[in-house]
C-alpha cells in the first residue's frame, strides 16, 4: 500500500489516481478515505487527479498515541502534499476534513491551493461557548465520547441511521452504505476516534476561515442531524473572503453518499467556474 512516513513516523496511507489538476479529499470522523469513493472515480473519470488518506489513526494509517488534533491532521496533509508535490489543487473536505481543509489552507496552502470545498463541515466551532451561545452543548459531545469509548461497535452501526438520515419517516435505509460506513469506522484505533471527538467539536476555525482568500465553496443539507447547519455553515460563509453557499433542503450530513449525483454535479461547476 503506498504510505508517507511523516516527520514523527506515522506511516499515513493514501491513494494517488489519474493526472491532471489534483482534487484533494479530506475526510470525515471516524471513517477514512473510502468514504470518497463516489467522489474519487467521478473526478477520475472527468480527467483530474484524485488524491485521498486515511488520517492518522484511521482507515489503514498508523494507530498512534498522539496527534488526534487538527494541528497535526494539517499538518500531516501539509507533508503528503508536499511528498506529492501537488500544486493548483482544489482541496475538500467533510465534517472533520471540512476542518481539516480549513486549517490546512490557511496555515500551508499558500500557492499550492486554487480553491477549497467545506461540505457538512465542523467550521467555525460546533460547541457552546460564550463567543459561540447557540453551539452545540458539551452534554452531546461527552456522550459520543462515553458511547466511542464503552460501545463502539454497536454505538457506531446506530449512528449510520441519524448520519444519513435514515432515521426520516419515509427513509428507505441502504443496508451496504450503513454497512460500509461501520467497516470504515472499525478499522481506526478507538483512541484516535475518542479524542478526535475533541478535535472536531471544540476547534475554533475563525481565524482560519478569516485567513484564507481563495474560493471556497460551502455545501451543507438542511437536514444534517449531526453538524447542525445554523451553527456552522451559514456563520462560516460570513467569516470567509471569497465564499458561496450551497445548502440542500432535506439532505443528511452523509450526503455525498446518499447524494452523490448532486453533490458531483455541483462540485464539478464549482471547480470548472472561473472564480
Amino acid at each position: 500500500m503506498p504510505t508517507l512516513k511523516t516527520k514523527d513516523g506515522t506511516e499515513i496511507y493514501y491513494k494517488d489516481w489519474g493526472s491532471g489538476q489534483p482534487v484533494v479529499f479530506h475526510h470525515g470522523w471516524p471513517l477514512s478515505c473510502d468514504d470518497w469513493d463516489a467522489q474519487m472515480i467521478f473526478f477520475l473519470m472527468h480527467g483530474y487527479r484524485v488524491v485521498a488518506h486515511d488520517r492518522r489513526g484511521h482507515g489503514r494509517s498508523s494507530q498512534t498515541t498522539d496527534g488526534h488534533d487538527i494541528d497535526t491532521y494539517a499538518a500531516d496533509a501539509a507533508e503528503l502534499v508536499e511528498f506529492l508535490d501537488l500544486k493548483d489543487a482544489i482541496h475538500i473536505g467533510h465534517s472533520t476534513g471540512g476542518g481539516e481543509v480549513a486549517r490546512y489552507v490557511a496555515k500551508y496552502g499558500q500557492g499550492r491551493v486554487a480553491k477549497a470545498v467545506l461540505i457538512s463541515a465542523v467550521t467555525p466551532i460546533m460547541v457552546v461557548t460564550d463567543a459561540n451561545p447557540d453551539g452545540v452543548p458539551m452534554s452531546v459531545f461527552d456522550e459520543i465520547r462515553q458511547n466511542t469509548a464503552a460501545q463502539r461497535p454497536q454505538y457506531f452501526y446506530e449512528f449510520t441511521m441519524p448520519f444519513y438520515g435514515f432515521n426520516r419517516p419515509n427513509a428507505t435505509p441502504l443496508q451496504g452504505v450503513r454497512d460500509n460506513w461501520w467497516r470504515q469506522a472499525m478499522m481506526g484505533g478507538i483512541n484516535a476516534h475518542y479524542y478526535g471527538i475533541k478535535a472536531f467539536s471544540e476547534t475554533d476555525f475563525t481565524e482560519d476561515l478569516k485567513q484564507i482568500d481563495v474560493p471556497v465553496l460551502v455545501m451543507h443539507g438542511e437536514d444534517d442531524q449531526i453538524v447542525p447547519i445554523l451553527t456552522t455553515a451559514h456563520k462560516a460563509i460570513k467569516l470567509l473572503q471569497n465564499g458561496r453557499l450551497i445548502t440542500y433542503p432535506g439532505f443528511p450530513h452523509g450526503m455525498p453518499t446518499t447524494e452523490a449525483a448532486t453533490i458531483n454535479a455541483d462540485l464539478l461547476a464549482f471547480i470548472e467556474s472561473e472564480s
